[in-house]
């Protein structure tokens, strides 16, 4: 799975770059330059995401970038932690957690945008979870 959300660039009268997510209408943010305003895309996508997981609140997919539009990558604990609660697909955390032979709180935190799991942690839910884990650098 790709967590990857299209945004769309336009150039104010200022000469500000101003970041809309289609996906994410409160996901909005502004740069002096091109570079400036792909960082803050991600670093609002991160926070609007962390948010949502932190109150459980509903997470669209991404859709597919129109033409014109950039795309964003969250930051990778919070790629993580949505990775695995999409994964998940409705199946408990206890459930995960006898399946992996660990503790109902040490899957919590797998899914807590705050935590960096090791990647021994993520694979082992993928495993259990009937997946594979899959890096890529980008």
């Amino acid at each position: 799975m790709n967590i990857a959300y299209p945004y769309a660039v336009s150039l104010e009268e200022d000469g500000v770059y101003f970041v809309q997510f289609r996906d994410l209408e409160e996901a909005f943010t502004q740069g002096a330059s091109l570079e400036e305003a792909a960082f803050n895309a991600a670093e609002v996508l991160t926070g609007i995401l962390a948010y949502r997981l932190d109150h459980n609140q509903e997470i669209p997919a991404p859709s597919a970038a129109q033409p014109g539009e950039r795309l964003a990558t969250p930051g990778v604990e919070v790629q993580s932690a949505l990775l695995l609660r999409q994964a998940r697909a409705g199946r408990s955390l206890s459930d995960l957690a006898n399946a992996m032979q660990t503790s109902w709180p040490a899957v919590q935190r797998l899914e807590n945008p705050h935590h960096w799991p090791t990647l021994k942690q993520l694979d082992k839910a993928a495993r259990a979870l009937g997946k594979r884990l899959v890096l890529s650098l980008e």
